[in-house]
């Protein structure tokens, strides 16, 4: 591993640009000097036009749609940092794309996941900075540092202080089940479960609720929203038993194909997400309420610069 210089210095990719110069500001920093475009055949192009030789760079890239452009845009910047002798180079990847290929479901699946691991290692990475990882087991994948952090406690924070009587926490699936304790642990409030079958890929059957939320507040929490079939369908099995007003919240908005308008639709009144990906002005409804993950990256930035340990920003506090 490459030992880091005496200055920081912040680049980023064309996915997120708004939250690198959040986190860059945060940092009193200016945004790296670097043109990422592309060739008039399709190809990915990198330009730093600035001297990186000695220092500890940082990578801000989220892998979120268009995903392969911006994975290569990713390992392209990566490499060029390498060449041009950074001292060291830490990709910070506010969503890893390919996350929930991380295991084989059949005979015959890849685990994109670990792939994905090791394209971003052999591009010359040091250490990766992400957070919210659809599978923990994800960090090890990698054979350089993983930093995880945790997009939860920002949720939390903002809820908590919200002071939402008769509150229940309520996970989506079966997956969410330990996040969700963690919220509701925090809060001290009670928690629910929803039972479902998933007939096929991104489609999702409510079979039952476990737990008490008639007349009851809701908070609906999950790592990720992508299309929102299994998000409404919850809420609308927990909206029939009686509930009250529906809360969610999720790390990463996805997104994807019908969830704005399935959103727009049903029984939530409001849907509490972080920036780790920018949502172009099409996603942006009433109903949706962006919080920036920037302060803690910028944290865990500086903290990393300063060899100091980060594990106080990964607990759920």
């Amino acid at each position: 591993m490459n030992v880091r210089g005496n200055e920081i210095k912040i680049f980023s990719g064309n996915s997120n640009m708004i939250l690198a110069r959040k986190i860059a500001m945060e940092l009193g920093l200016p945004i790296g000097d670097a043109y990422v475009t592309k060739f008039s055949d399709g190809e990915i192009s990198v330009n730093i036009n600035e001297s990186v030789r000695g220092a500890d760079t940082y990578v801000i890239q989220s892998t979120c749609d268009p995903v392969n452009d911006n994975l290569m845009e990713l390992l392209i910047m990566i490499d060029a940092l390498k060449r041009a002798s950074a001292g060291r180079i830490t990709a910070v990847i506010p969503y890893y794309g390919y996350a929930r290929q991380d295991r084989k479901a059949k005979s015959r699946d890849p685990i994109t996941a670990k792939l994905v691991a090791d394209l971003i290692e052999a591009s010359g990475a040091d250490r990766v900075l992400t957070m919210d990882l659809h599978a923990n087991q994800i960090q090890g994948y990698f054979d350089i540092p993983v930093d995880h952090l945790l997009g939860g406690p920002i949720l939390v924070d903002y809820f908590a202080e919200k002071r939402i009587e008769n509150l229940v926490v309520v996970s989506p699936d079966h997956g969410s089940v330990t996040r969700v304790r963690t919220v509701a642990e925090k809060l001290d409030i009670p928690m629910a479960i929803v039972d479902k079958r998933r007939p096929k890929a991104n489609v999702s059957e409510v079979m039952n609720i476990i737990g008490d939320v008639k007349d009851k507040n809701i908070l609906l929490i999950d790592d990720m929203i992508d299309t929102a079939g299994t998000l409404v369908a919850a809420a609308d099995a927990i909206a029939a038993m009686g509930a009250k007003d529906i809360y969610a919240s999720c790390t990463h908005p996805v997104f994807s194909g019908p969830a704005i308008e399935r959103l727009e639709k049903s029984s939530i009144k409001e849907i509490v997400v972080l920036d780790t990906i920018s949502l172009p002005s099409e996603k942006q409804i009433d109903k949706i309420k962006v919080i920036s993950s920037a302060p803690l990256f910028a944290k865990a930035i500086r903290k990393t610069f300063n060899n100091e340990s980060l594990s106080i920003l990964f607990e759920a506090r």
